[in-house]
């Protein structure tokens, strides 16, 4: 009886797992803007549960942290947009440029240093199909915007959703304690400490990755758009920006940040050696700040997560549930590895 009834449980936990999965491939149109209040939500609560333990209420503690989130990303938007949007613009009127440099100069330097033959690269075939491109983007973002505003259900959905984010993360922070021990409540009480304790791992593991690992990624960020704007390289913003948001991957940021900036400092000075030099000094110091300071401060060695996992994650999660996944995979991700580690030792020990 009692192994009937551990089959039953258990194929009943599976059921539920599976049905979740479908609920969240079926809803995941409508899922983003709670998903996304979650998160925010969630990033918040270490900072409003700080104010509340110095003595403020707790609507009083999420309206202020509420507001100092507002007040930042008003201030990203207004500033950084802008900058960027300038940047893009470079980039675009550059590219042939480019294109016409590497062509004639780059592959030829290529050849006489390596002994192979690059004149079977046509560079010429991928400047008209940039060229091309970027002469349509404006285009089909006109073509976007028509379409949303002439229709006046997609225009009234876009803006509800994004209404929703702000609403569900304020409501959420606010009743948070609640909701963790109205979830804990549901677990039958022989598993309530073993779940609450792997609870509490899981959301160092996730809290580690999710609010270290993202201010890891805005300072290196800062840190290399200022040194590369020190230097003078044109497109700096705009490469820095980038190497900070692919060091969600440990050492990604560095390789594709130190490439892009390479080719950008041998394209724009004619005499090129003390800029590149001072552009590799910026991203060593750089990937010494991270490794040194940055990484250990912000999330320590909590995380165990390996690069190749990060990436099959968010690939795997974007490809299966869209932008929902791609919010969900890291988190699930973090917590799939640490009960892998319990159930490891559970069946070792």
């Amino acid at each position: 009886m009692n192994d009937a009834m551990r089959i039953y449980r258990s194929g009943l936990g599976l059921a539920l797992l599976v049905l979740t999965g479908l609920m969240v491939y079926w809803l995941q149109p409508i899922l983003t803007p709670f998903l996304a209040g979650a998160l925010l939500a969630y990033l918040g609560n270490p900072l409003a549960s700080r104010l509340q333990r110095l003595g403020l209420n707790r609507t009083l503690s999420v309206s202020l942290v509420f507001l100092a989130l507002a007040a930042v990303a008003v201030a990203v938007v207004l500033m950084l947009i802008p900058l960027v949007g300038s940047q893009l613009g470079m980039l675009r009127s550059q590219m042939p440029a480019m294109i016409e440099w590497a062509q004639t100069q780059a592959l030829p330097a290529i050849e006489q240093a390596l002994g192979v033959d690059a004149s079977v690269i046509d560079l010429n075939v991928v400047r008209d199909a940039l060229s091309s491109h970027w002469q349509s983007t404006s285009s089909i973002a006109a073509g976007i915007v028509q379409r949303i505003t002439q229709s006046g259900f997609a225009l009234a959905g876009a803006l509800a959703s994004l209404a929703l984010v702000p609403v569900v993360a304020f409501y959420l922070l606010r009743d948070w304690d609640r909701v963790l021990a109205a979830s804990l409540a549901l677990i039958p009480a022989r598993w309530r400490d073993t779940v609450a304790g792997l609870g509490r791992e899981c959301d160092e593991v996730v809290g580690a990755f999710l609010r270290g690992q993202l201010l890891v990624m805005i300072c290196l960020g800062i840190f290399y758009a200022a040194g590369l704007w020190l230097v003078g390289v044109q497109l700096g913003l705009l490469i820095g920006l980038l190497s900070g948001l692919a060091a969600v991957v440990p050492y990604l940021g560095f390789i594709v940040g130190i490439a892009a900036a390479t080719l950008a400092t041998l394209f724009q000075f004619n005499d090129w050696l003390i800029p590149l030099l001072l552009v590799w000094v910026v991203y060593g110091a750089g990937q010494v700040l991270e490794s040194a300071v940055f990484t250990p401060l912000f999330v320590g060695d909590r995380i165990g997560l390996h690069p190749v996992i990060v990436i099959f994650a968010v690939l795997a999660g974007g490809q299966l549930f869209g932008f929902a996944g791609v919010l969900l995979a890291l988190p699930i991700a973090a917590v799939v590895a640490v009960l892998l580690r319990h159930a490891h030792a559970f069946v070792t020990g």
